[in-house]
Order: structure tokens, then sequence, then C-alpha cells
């Protein structure tokens, strides 16, 4: 017996439009149509919220909110991360939607490094990122599901071979699987940066490497990882509008 897992960045419900990347508003009824159309057992959705200058966080969570309204048939976790004065208003908040029921949701606060970066005409700090977990059972197995989205380092003139401090923490996590677990996320990792063979020496093998997930360079971001006690039966990267990003795909079997 198979099971499926998708992972999305989903730009905060933001839709691409390669004329005017940065000005399409926001359609979250094109995320949940997307989304239903693949009907997964597992989404790992990240940039699930929009995020503000000053660091305004919404709640309830409008956009998971709506999300949870229309997804029906799947329970469903959310977390933002800790509050930053000085954040980038772009996407952030991770959520899991899985039709089994999650329970032992744990969150991880993954360090800001300590730089500065201009944006807007600011100076900014980056953010803490986030790891959440949640334990669901799926064909009588249990599995842990994690889910993160790191820092693109690149973007701000670094790397995160230079500030490894998140990457590392979601390592120790990964060492601490003792059962099936999956971790999911749009890791923001540059080409060399070495984060999937980090993750691989904790016994992660990511489902693909080759095909870029990110429209605004041929960059593979997004990933699905999946540990010995899993097997890979089949994978896809799915090209969407909904999002600057594509969604990947994977089925799973249990050794």
């Amino acid at each position: 017996m198979t099971f499926s897992s998708l992972t999305f960045n989903m730009q905060n419900g933001q839709p691409w439009d390669e004329a005017s990347p940065d000005d399409t508003g926001v359609d979250l009824e094109k995320t949940v149509d997307f989304l239903r159309q693949q009907d997964a057992d597992v989404i790992f959705l990240q940039e699930v919220e929009q995020g503000f200058d000053g660091g305004l966080q919404i709640e309830p969570p409008p956009n998971f909110s709506y999300l949870r309204a229309n997804l029906r048939g799947y329970d469903s976790v959310f977390s933002y991360p800790v509050p930053n004065e000085k954040e980038i208003p772009f996407g952030l908040g991770l959520a899991i939607f899985c039709k089994s029921k999650l329970r032992d949701l744990q969150k991880t606060d993954l360090p800001a490094a300590d730089i500065e970066f201009e944006y807007g005409g600011q100076q900014r700090k980056p953010s803490q990122r986030l790891l959440i977990e949640a334990s669901t059972v799926i064909h009588g197995r249990q599995v842990r599901l994690l889910n993160t989205h790191l820092q693109a380092f690149f973007m701000i003139g670094a790397s995160s071979g230079e500030y490894a401090a998140q990457r590392n923490i979601v390592e120790t996590a990964l060492r601490a699987q003792t059962g099936p677990a999956i971790l999911a996320g749009d890791l923001n990792s540059a080409p060399g940066e070495g984060v999937v063979e980090q993750f691989a020496g904790a016994g992660f093998q990511t489902v693909q490497n080759e095909e870029p997930t990110w429209r605004r360079k041929p960059f593979v971001l997004d990933h699905l990882f999946y540990n010995a006690h899993l097997k890979l039966i089949g994978r896809a990267v799915l090209p969407t509008l909904c999002s600057d990003h594509h969604a990947v795909r994977a089925e799973f079997a249990f050794r």
C-alpha cells in the first residue's frame, strides 16, 4: 500500500505572472483548487501567510483558516515563526494537512543569523525560522512529519554554509527519528551549499535534486526527504501558476 505526499511553497496565495511577478494580489481559491486536484494524503505548506513590515502576525491566521475551511477531509496544524520587527514583507508560516489525524505537534525555533542587509530602503535583520513536527498513522504505521522553511542566505549576500545553525538543528531532528519519517520544505539552498548532502548524511534522501522548483532562478529549493523506513515509488515536480514555486509530489510505501 502506498501514500502520497506533497510539498508546496504557496507564496501566501500570490499567483505567478511573468510580466508582473510581484504585483499579482492573492487568489487562495486557485491554491485550494490546485491542492484539491492533487488529492495528496499529506500536504506540507510553506509561506502560508503574508509577512508585514513591523512583524505583524494576524490571528487567527486568515490564509490558513481559509485553507482549513475549504480542504475538507484533512486534519491540519499551523504555526507562525517568532515575530521580527524588521520582517521583510514576504510569506511566512508553516502548515501540515493530513487525511489522518495529526497529534504530538512540536515546534522548534531556528535562530536568525546575526547579520544585517538592506531591503526596501531599510536595514533589516533575518527572521527566526521554524521547524514543525507532527505524528500520524497511515495504513496502520506511525509516520513522523516534519516541515521547515530555511533562510534564503543567497538573497542577502551570504550562505547557509557560513551560517549553518538552522540546518544543523534540522539535522539533529532528523537523526532523532527512529521510525518512518518525512521532512518537507523550502530549504532555500543555492547550488553548492550542501544542505541536501548534509541531510543525506543523517539518513534522509531527497526524492529529486535535478529539476528546478523556483521560477525566479533555476534552483532546486523545495524538497521531500524520506528515511530508510520508506521506499520511494514515484515522484514529480508539478509546475503551477499558483506561486513562484512549483510543488513536489512523491508516492511512498513502507519497507
